[in-house]
């Protein structure tokens, strides 16, 4: 069904979405070796399997004295157990001999057990005699405040799967068992398109009518922070033949393509057209029960993902969350839970917001605390405006079916 103006109604959030993923199939990206310290955010490209058991040995917990576990047994502070301590075992060195019974090691945090040992007395468990020896005055199970050889991962086992984004402490983990390169996805280039004439970018005086770029920062810094490259391809006037070349140049150098500005419907607007010129199957969709990103363009060409943004800054911000984010995730190769990613708070909505029924809302919210207890005060304004970004924490959603939230209503708030 199309409107009076010929294009085709809005499609929900839910059905843009699907139709993007039924059309984008990323293929397994390329594979590169890198050295751990360049690795941090990376996503695995194979499942990478321990070398070694870790820890290699077995060994303290706390600080105290090693012990064969069953020489504790009954011990209390009024009738303790003694044992002679034979020796003091040092740190990164290994005991040269076997704990006999009726004996103990003095060991700090991290030492090696010795042969014979199978537990360690907590120093504050236990204190000295006469003659070298101690009194324990609690007893410790087999095992207790000790890490056994191959605890933590064995060798052999998968330490990390492939697709897994990797963490500091996965970073950390690898480190651990002795690997110095991972194999990694080659990160997905995206090209980033500006439409124009008012659009002048920054160093330049803005004339009356004129607008600094902004929206190149956020995609930018956006991409940047979920595992893209940006690549900005700079400001288009509009003219259909300077656009066209653009972004005709960005399916062959990327894996996808962010055109803003020419969305909306007017006289200049081209972007669709220039589009579905371009291959196939084209545009999947213009126009979304979404506010702030209603004119959206969702399209593939032979292959290649490509957006169609509205100009205004809340609008951008708010589209490379619903719709290529999840695009994006997909070219980087991460096997992503529907969770991971998503930083969610719940807290008391501050004040009453209408909507419309049938329009996915995006409302920005700055957190607010409030006797001890988090508010979410709506940050209005229109979606032009890029202080309701700046003064924002996060964002929450009406559903479409909704017409509004009510004060003191629970809400989740997605951060930033």
């Amino acid at each position: 069904m199309r409107d009076m103006l010929g294009r085709e109604s809005a499609v929900s959030v839910p059905e843009a979405r699907e139709r993007m993923t039924r059309h984008v199939i990323a293929g397994e990206p390329p594979s590169v070796l890198t050295t751990l310290d360049k690795a941090y955010q990376r996503i695995l490209s194979e499942d990478v399997f321990s070398p070694e058991d870790l820890p290699g040995f077995s060994r303290s917990t706390v600080d105290g004295f090693a012990v064969t576990s069953s020489d504790t047994f009954g011990a209390t502070e009024g009738l303790p157990a003694y044992l002679n301590v034979s020796h003091e075992i040092l740190m990164g060195e290994e005991p040269s001999f076997r704990l006999l019974k009726g004996t103990a090691s003095k060991i700090a945090t991290g030492g090696m057990l010795p042969q014979g040992a199978d537990a360690v007395v907590m120093l504050e468990h236990a204190q000295y005699a006469d003659g070298g020896l101690i009194e324990v005055l609690k007893p410790v199970a087999p095992r207790e405040n000790v890490i056994s050889a191959g605890e933590d991962m064995k060798k052999g086992e998968v330490l990390l799967r492939k697709g897994h984004q990797l963490r500091s402490q996965d970073i950390a983990a690898l480190a651990g068992v002795g690997i110095e390169e991972v194999k990694v996805y080659e990160k997905p280039k995206v090209s980033i398109i500006l439409t124009g004439d008012e659009i002048v970018p920054l160093g330049r005086a803005v004339r009356p009518g004129q607008v600094r770029d902004m929206n190149s920062f956020t995609l930018a810094g956006l991409i940047r922070k979920n595992g893209g490259i940006p690549v900005k391809k700079g400001i288009c006037k509009d003219v259909y033949e300077e656009i066209r070349n653009v972004v005709r140049e960005s399916l062959d150098d990327s894996d996808m393509v962010l055109i803003t500005g020419g969305s909306s419907v007017g006289t200049k607007d081209m972007t669709a057209e220039i589009i579905e010129g371009l291959g196939s199957p084209g545009v999947l969709f213009h126009g979304v029960t979404l506010k702030p990103g209603k004119p959206t363009i969702g399209a593939v060409v032979d292959g290649t993902p490509v957006f169609g943004l509205p100009g205004h800054p809340a609008a951008v911000a708010v589209c490379f969350e619903v719709f290529i984010l999840p695009v994006l995730r997909m070219l980087t190769g991460r096997e992503e839970k529907e969770y991971q990613g998503q930083k969610r708070i719940r807290v008391r909505l501050a004040r009453n917001i209408s909507s419309s029924v049938g329009r996915e809302e995006h409302v920005r919210i700055a957190l607010e605390e409030r006797d001890n207890e988090l508010w979410a005060v709506p940050v209005l304004g229109k979606s032009g405006l890029i202080r309701t970004l700046v003064k924002a924490d996060g964002t929450i959603v009406i559903p479409a079916p909704v017409r509004g939230l009510e004060e003191g209503e629970m809400v989740d708030v997605v951060l930033f």
